[in-house]
């Protein structure tokens, strides 16, 4: 059997060496139009910042060691131009001297990636404006920063590469400006999640301009000027492009494979193409979304990583599926952590999906072992069944931990409810008896069971302002006096069964706290004595971080 592999990197590069694992005697020829066949694409900023130091800690792989290990050729500085299905071959151009040639196979894997978008601007053709997808670009702009020593740069666009470039330029002492067409950074995450993130961004000294769109480029005498609708533009030394990637399915699409969702390749659950013998994988192929089970995009490591598994399963003859994706991801931001599994509240909106959510801000261990750090974590259910939808956490110590753990709760079909009973480990260091994920799991048991009813941030300052309610603030006077929603009166907790008499039972009440563990207690207590009692869902913390 003869195994044609167009692209390595994540996809292509796994699949070589699943089938040479399941079938010794294949040919596996790998054609990687880069220079690189195997690299570590998440790792590209870091090597920018200096955080990783040689640029060959970048390479997973070379097409010498491949060899060695495996006996895969990997043919890099390959293109391939053409596919011929009827005569199972693939036009190839040498790009190092121009040279072409036919090369037939048997089977055929394509793990083409995804190249950055760049939309229809002028200025683009600027050697200070960069994109960052491949070890080519980083070592462009890696140059161009120790060459021409910048001092200032744009970033346009809010994802993860720009976020994790933006720390990095920052780290070497750059001035940094993101531009972001969306009024928040990071759209897997929901907009008052995101603004934690903002927060801390603009406390590392990086500019950001949101609700912006890049309209141009246009060089100067000294650098770039970066033009922004509705807004002056800015003159920086360098400018990086990053407003995300599309799928590259040229290829796909002129040898006549059925393409899917925004132009990308449509495979089943086999990663097997629309044409008998071709498989397909990566960032350039549609997949199921483990939630909604409508066909989505996805560019991750992770499932590009297992569908290059899968689809060498096939290929060598053993039955094996993917089945979906959840989009599970996580980031570094400067000492934050950030990360997404399942829905986000607009998705599910968008997807016509019932939700719900609770917000709390759980210490990331044990609150009596020292070190411990809140983190704010938003988790969504379907209110009619308690089906799991996705949850978001962003927080220092033990986010990565959490998220996983609610990773594999959606991909095993548990409830909200379910999360309750998680046996989870415990020791004062890590984390507390009580786990976050269990605690999210009581507080959606509480919300289903009718024992707890809840309002919103986005709700809070008209709670403060209703004349026929009353908005109370149970934290301390000092927590009160620092700052509180307009409208709040003050009763602390402990005081609160001694002071019921200062509130009219006719009235409902909004109860606000720091975090809304002592506001979900006060509610406890004034619906056991009558009053109607709504508790202000991840306190008065994500309320000032949402609302700033």
């Amino acid at each position: 059997m003869k195994v044609v592999i167009v692209g390595g990197v994540a996809g292509g590069a796994t699949a070589a060496a699943r089938i040479r694992r399941l079938n010794e005697t294949a040919r596996i020829l790998v054609f990687e139009r880069s220079g690189h066949v195997s690299y570590a694409n998440c790792g590209l900023p870091y090597y920018i910042g200096g955080v990783i130091e040689q640029e060959s800690a970048l390479s997973l792989q070379t097409p010498e060691s491949f060899w060695k290990r495996f006996r895969v050729e990997m043919k890099t500085r390959h293109e391939v131009t053409a596919i011929h299905p009827d005569q199972k071959t693939v036009s190839v151009r040498r790009l190092e001297d121009g040279m072409e040639f036919e090369e037939s196979y048997d089977k055929l894997l394509l793990s083409p990636g995804a190249r950055p978008v760049r939309p229809p601007v002028p200025g683009l053709d600027s050697r200070r404006l960069f994109t960052l997808r491949t070890v080519e670009d980083t070592t462009r702009i890696h140059r161009f920063i120790q060459e021409k020593k910048p001092r200032s740069a744009v970033l346009a666009g809010g994802g993860f590469i720009s976020l994790e470039l933006a720390e990095n330029l920052k780290h070497l002492g750059m001035d940094v400006t993101i531009v972001q067409m969306d009024d928040q950074l990071l759209l897997p995450f929901d907009k008052e999640m995101a603004s934690f993130l903002h927060t801390r961004i603009r406390q590392a000294g990086i500019r950001l301009l949101l609700g912006h769109a890049v309209t141009g480029f246009s060089d100067t005498e000294t650098g770039i000027e970066v033009q922004i609708q509705d807004s002056p533009s800015i003159e920086a030394d360098m400018a990086v492009l990053a407003i995300g990637v599309a799928p590259d399915t040229d290829l796909a699409r002129k040898a006549g494979l059925k393409l899917g969702v925004k132009g990308s390749i449509a495979v089943n659950d086999h990663m097997e193409t629309s044409i008998p013998s071709i498989y397909a994988v990566g960032d350039a192929v549609e997949i199921h979304h483990g939630v909604t089970g409508a066909k989505t995009l996805l560019s991750l490591a992770g499932p590009a990583n297992k569908q290059g598994r899968i689809a060498a399963d096939n290929i060598c003859g053993r039955e094996s599926r993917y089945r979906g994706a959840f989009g599970s991801s996580v980031l570094k931001v400067f000492d934050l952590t950030a990360a997404s599994t399942g829905l986000n509240e607009r998705a599910a909106k968008a997807a016509g999906i019932s939700c719900d959510k609770v917000y709390l801000s759980p210490a990331s261990h044990a609150s009596y072992y020292p070190g411990g750090e809140p983190m704010a974590m938003k988790v969504l259910f379907e209110p009619e069944t308690g089906r799991l939808l996705g949850a978001q956490i962003v927080g220092r110590d033990g986010v990565d931990k959490r998220i996983d753990v609610l990773a594999s709760a959606l991909f095993a079909g548990l409830s909200g409810d379910d999360l309750a009973d998680l046996d989870l480990a415990y020791a004062p260091p890590y984390s507390s008896a009580k786990d976050p994920v269990n605690m999210a799991g009581y507080m959606i048991e509480n919300l289903r069971s009718g024992l707890l009813k809840q309002f919103f941030w986005e709700e809070a300052d008209a709670a403060g302002q209703k004349k026929d309610a009353v908005l109370l603030d149970v934290r301390t006077g000092e927590e009160y006096e620092r700052s509180h929603i307009p409208g709040a009166r003050n009763i602390p907790l402990d005081q609160l069964r001694d002071r019921l008499g200062e509130l009219d039972p006719a009235l409902p009440v909004y109860a606000v706290c720091q975090s809304g563990l002592r506001s979900y207690l006060a509610c406890r207590i004034l619906s056991q004595h009558g009053y109607e009692c709504f508790n202000l869902s991840g306190g008065f913390r994500l309320y000032e971080s949402a609302s700033s």
